[in-house]
């Protein structure tokens, strides 16, 4: 999940915080995320529900979009189940509607950053908690899908705050601090999306968005009150029309890449290390487009050879949010810094044998086993290479860098569900499961001949 100096300025030494502010400056971030996050999951388990209501009162948006879904899923061979249209309509990881919603962070993730490099990252924070809030109101409000879809468009666009939790701990001045943050960062995750989801089962499609609403008013009264400005005015870029660079550099999928709101910036990261940024944020993306896509057609695949229903889906989401959380809460934020590109190769390396066992398994302990080695290295890969990227760029460019990384995430998980769901359907599990999982080797491979030491982990 993410930046340029001052001009004309020699660049001063970071100053670390005490301990006591880093501590303070994690705790505030995890509450934060959490309740944000918490508000955003508790729609998962009722989308199909909500999906439902909408088709029964024949609203003319819905029929459109569902013509489009019923498109899509003849062209790639999908069975004519209604559970299998509710997954790809609106699934509890991703869906059209998700990938949509990824979409837009993609186009906003950078454009935030870049700004709280200029403005600082709590004004930032506060304006992308209230459109979240926005959000909110407008779906607990809504009575039409058109209104549902405004009100997700406006919450895709707002949902900057993720990316700038990340540039908050890359403020950070010790290497440590953000190691240990970027996997508090992870729990947050892993915590709301299990508790979340099961808080919206036992909610009624009416009052979800409300409670939701709640959640992200909390959160925002929660920021104003706790969290501190990490960014100060001296190291902040210039103007703003620098921060943003040019609107090419931060939206165009090639130049998110190479990073070249970064690279073209006036104070930008050396050459070698440029190079390593750069070849970061291409890991960054396979990985989520691979992981993405087979996490979404995990579902599929129970439902298909295990005859899962909802609730034994809910359970085992369950199981792999507790493990993820219980490995980023235990070993993944004891992780010493420079040692993280290891410990994603490694965890990249027990991604093949997970999704080979998922795969190709016809028994529930193979299936167990192929989750816990999946879970074990999800919870590694996002915060450990989110704590090295944190490593790259001056104070004044940590928001672009991390928006960047988040904005590369998000474009991963929309287009990997889509095109894993075609492969899944049109070539088979077996096919679409192992040719993924070979396709993990390429990240690990970038990754093993990525120039990083113990001290690339400083701040330049």
């Amino acid at each position: 999940m993410g930046w340029g100096g001052d001009a004309g300025c020699t660049p001063r030494p970071p100053i670390r915080p005490q301990p006591a502010s880093e501590r303070r400056v994690l705790t505030v971030v995890f509450f934060g995320l959490l309740l944000d996050l918490l508000a955003f999951t508790l729609l998962l388990p009722l989308l199909p529900q909500l999906l439902e209501s909408h088709g029964r009162a024949r609203d003319p948006v819905y029929s459109s979009w569902q013509h489009g879904v019923n498109w899509f899923a003849t062209t790639i061979g999908m069975p004519a189940e209604k559970r299998y249209n509710s997954v790809l309509f609106g699934g509890r990881h991703a869906s059209l509607i998700g990938s949509a919603f990824s979409l837009l962070q993609f186009i906003s993730a950078p454009l935030t950053g870049a700004a709280s490099d200029c403005l600082g990252r709590r004004p930032v924070m506060l304006l992308s908690l209230m459109g979240l809030a926005t959000s909110y109101a407008v779906w607990a409000l809504s009575r039409s899908f058109a209104a549902f879809l405004a009100s997700r468009v406006i919450g895709g666009i707002s949902k900057g705050n993720v990316s700038l939790s990340t540039a908050i701990v890359a403020d950070l001045g010790s290497p440590a601090a953000r190691n240990q943050g970027m996997a508090v960062i992870g729990v947050a995750f892993s915590l709301a999306f299990t508790l979340g989801p099961m808080l919206g089962a036992v909610l009624s499609v009416e009052l979800a968005p409300w409670f939701s609403l709640l959640f992200a008013i909390s959160d925002m009264l929660f920021m104003f009150c706790f969290l501190p400005e990490t960014l100060p005015r001296e190291k902040r870029a210039s103007s703003v029309a620098l921060g943003f660079c040019a609107a090419a550099n931060l939206l165009s999928p090639v130049a998110l890449l190479r990073f070249a709101a970064v690279a073209q910036s006036q104070d930008p990261p050396a050459g070698d290390r440029l190079n390593s940024l750069r070849r970061l944020g291409l890991v960054y993306f396979l990985y989520l487009f691979l992981f993405s896509g087979l996490e979404y057609t995990l579902s599929f695949l129970t439902h298909q050879r295990f005859q899962f229903s909802s609730l034994q889906q809910g359970k085992m989401f369950f199981f792999i949010g507790l493990t993820m959380a219980t490995v980023q809460g235990t070993y993944a934020r004891r992780i010493s810094p420079g040692k993280e590109v290891a410990a994603v190769k490694r965890a990249m390396l027990l991604l093949v044998p997970a999704f080979l066992l998922l795969g190709w398994g016809h028994s529930l302990p193979v299936l167990g086993l192929g989750l816990l080695l999946y879970s074990f290295a999800a919870a590694v890969v996002v915060p450990c290479l989110s704590s090295v990227v944190a490593s790259y760029g001056s104070p004044g460019q940590k928001g672009t860098v991390m928006g960047t990384l988040r904005s590369l995430g998000a474009l991963g998980r929309a287009v990997g569900p889509m095109v894993a769901a075609s492969v899944y359907w049109l070539a088979g599990a077996q096919v679409c499961f192992t040719m993924c999982s070979g396709l993990f080797l390429i990240p690990y491979l970038l990754l093993r001949k990525l120039r990083h030491s113990a001290q690339t982990s400083k701040a330049e």
